[in-house]
């Protein structure tokens, strides 16, 4: 059990209700953001009043800015030293929260895009998995310091019928298996179309639960939530043993 009392890091999450159930389903996995099993040290979620799939993914809300601001500015004073957010596509917030709030802010495990650049060999590309690749724009790559000379592939989950059930059915219940096998098959047809790929990053966090699977099948870094969230932890001193995931 968590002692969230001392917890150093908060999880800015969607509205209490928001969450519909295919998603619900996705959440209760080892390795998703908004479980807090993912984690081997504890964590706070804080639930943010209107944020929801529209507001953060489909239509970013300055409304949903404001809250995210005021709430972490009342977990900071409470003792919070990091604060992060459990939706990749809160990505296009990152510099307005870092400049509101004077702790790290950690929106998306896209940040992690110009450090994966970094190591790979020129030539060399990284491959993103994301929720919806036609919802996930220029502005989301920039914010999170992605220049054009960097070379980024992003690749969208929507094609995928079981997983595109969060934005065309998202009350049904998913085949978790079936999902599995989507997202993995999307990472083997990336490297399979674009054999110049170096690594990949997992853009959505619904998408950590599958990662060790990628890994396996296509050989190559994978980068996502946890493994940012990882890093953030051990920056303020917390103890942490990462590698069961």
């Amino acid at each position: 059990m968590q002692n969230v009392c001392s917890a150093k890091i908060a999880i800015l999450c969607w509205e209490e209700g928001q969450v519909p159930r295919g998603l619900m389903q996705l959440e209760a996995l080892v390795g998703n953001s908004t479980n807090p099993a993912s984690y081997f040290f504890p964590v706070r979620f804080c639930r943010i009043k209107g944020a929801n799939i529209e507001t953060v993914l489909e239509n970013p809300s300055e409304n949903v800015l404001k809250n995210m601001i005021e709430e972490s500015k009342k977990l900071i004073g409470e003792g919070i030293e990091v604060v992060t957010t459990s939706c990749g596509f809160n990505a296009i917030f990152q510099r307005e929260l870092s400049a509101a709030l004077p702790v790290p802010v950690f929106t998306s495990s896209l940040l992690q895009l110009p450090f994966v650049n970094s190591f790979l060999a020129p030539g060399k590309s990284t491959a993103v998995i994301t929720a919806k690749k036609r919802a996930l724009k220029g502005e989301h790559l920039r914010a999170v310091g992605i220049t054009p000379e960097m070379k980024v592939e992003i690749f969208g989950m929507e094609d995928s019928p079981e997983w595109n059930k969060i934005f065309t059915r998202p009350d049904e219940f998913f085949d978790v298996d079936l999902v599995a096998k989507e997202v993995v098959a999307t990472a083997v047809k990336a490297v399979r179309e674009y054999p110049e790929i170096g690594a990949f990053v997992l853009e959505c966090t619904d998408l950590p639960p599958f990662s060790k699977a990628i890994r396996e099948a296509v050989r190559l870094p994978v980068f996502d939530f946890i493994t940012m969230m990882c890093y953030a932890a051990r920056s303020v001193g917390i103890r942490t043993d990462c590698s069961a995931l």
